[in-house]
């Protein structure tokens, strides 16, 4: 598979997108140590923190989205990636709780704006059937990034200095710069007029389509599955080497990069992207059997099972954020792609703050009936996406779609 899409609007996004997350990816791997060993706050200090910060960035995203309609997706996106800039920097200021957390909170808030204008930065410039391939595309050039960056950061973690941790963070911020210097090469997209009455958020006055954000966050909590309740099962619960975790965690990265475009066909329309949710939820149930049946096992059957449930479990990771994509983008109005895509994003916040706690509790707290019973959780939820989804489209009008952005 190719990294970068063919020229144009996609490849700019994903080129952008690629830069970004090199730095994201040694923020990401060096912040807790910076703000421990560096900064002196407690491990306690920290995690409430990124909770605060956390709910500011859920609470701001749908309404990011609406700014990025009406003020136009490309310059909020711009405004938001130089000000994390400037916000980044400022971590080398920090001394104190009280400096990360207001530094922090600025920081939610310019990812929202950023997340939610990327989103209508997509619908605007990005004719409809391309979408969901061009978010395949940014997923899986995260990935590469992120995955950049993470090797980068050892080099920092290594030395355990603060010249080294405030390097690691200059280099966060000069991504940003970068990555808002190659947006440049996209087109402004223009600004979407507001209906003259009703609602302004009306994202959150949309009951089928918060169903599917509900269902969608609640799916995305089989993320956590891979980064925080296997590496505990395997090292806690099973014979196999703890070498075996980074090799699970090795072939999600790997098989995202290579295939999450791949997966995304099909689920361009709704109708699609339904039954690739419901393919997820059923794939990942049979992950969760899999880790399940690798504990308590000799090494030499735990071993294969283990990373067989990886790479099942990847596999419905794939179909789950195609279809995503594809439902998101196709219930959201013309007019308010934005703020719909932030909606859709709080889902996935919402996931990622439960998660830790339920599969935690489940996988490694109950054992073998926890993982079955989270995988009965996945299938459930996966099969409850398609009807769901025939709702919202019962309750759409049918309006036209607007042309994408020529490019120059």
């Amino acid at each position: 598979m190719r990294l970068l899409p063919e020229p144009g609007p996609s490849r700019t996004l994903a080129l952008s997108t690629l830069i970004n997350t090199v730095g994201r990816g040694t923020w990401l791997t060096a912040s807790a140590l910076f703000l421990t060993r560096s900064v002196g706050l407690t491990v306690t200090q920290v995690g409430l923190a990124l909770t605060i910060t956390a709910l500011v960035s859920l609470v701001t995203s749908t309404p990011m989205g609406y700014l990025a309609d009406r003020l136009g997706p490309r310059g909020l996106q711009l405004a938001a990636l130089l000000a994390s800039a400037g916000f980044t920097a400022a971590l080398v200021a920090v001394r104190s709780f009280a400096g990360f957390l207001v530094v922090g909170v600025l920081m939610a808030v310019a990812d929202s704006a950023t997340r939610g204008a990327r989103g209508a930065l997509i619908a605007g410039a990005v004719p409809p059937d391309q979408r969901v391939r061009t978010r395949a595309y940014l997923r899986a050039v995260t990935n590469v990034g992120i995955s950049v960056g993470t090797v980068l950061a050892g080099f920092g973690l290594a030395a355990d200095t603060r010249t080294a941790y405030v390097s690691l963070i200059l280099l966060d911020c000069a991504t940003y710069l970068l990555a808002a210097a190659v947006l440049l090469r996209l087109p402004p997209v223009p600004p979407v007029p507001a209906p003259t009455h009703g609602p302004r958020l009306i994202a959150l006055r949309d009951r089928p389509f918060l169903a599917f954000t509900v269902l969608d966050g609640l799916m995305s909590m089989h993320f956590s599955l891979i980064n925080i309740a296997l590496p505990l099962w395997i090292a806690g619960h099973t014979t196999a080497p703890r070498w075996l975790i980074s090799a699970c965690l090795l072939v999600n990265t790997v098989v995202v990069v290579l295939f999450q475009v791949r997966a995304s066909r099909g689920t361009e329309d709704l109708t699609g992207a339904g039954r690739a949710a419901r393919r997820a939820g059923a794939v990942i149930a049979v992950a969760c059997a899999l880790f399940a049946a690798g504990g308590g096992v000799p090494v030499a059957v735990a071993v294969p099972l283990l990373l067989a449930g990886a790479l099942v479990h990847v596999v419905g990771e794939l179909w789950h954020a195609a279809a995503g994509w594809g439902i998101s983008f196709g219930l959201a109005p013309a007019h308010a792609q934005g703020q719909y895509q932030g909606a859709y994003g709080m889902g996935m916040q919402l996931g990622s703050m439960v998660a830790p706690v339920v599969v935690t509790t489940l996988a490694v707290g109950w054992g073998v009936p926890g993982w079955l019973l989270l995988g009965g959780l996945f299938l459930v939820l996966g099969a409850l996406v398609p009807p769901v989804v025939r709702w919202a489209a019962r309750t759409r009008p049918a309006l036209p779609e607007p042309a994408p952005v020529p490019v120059g």
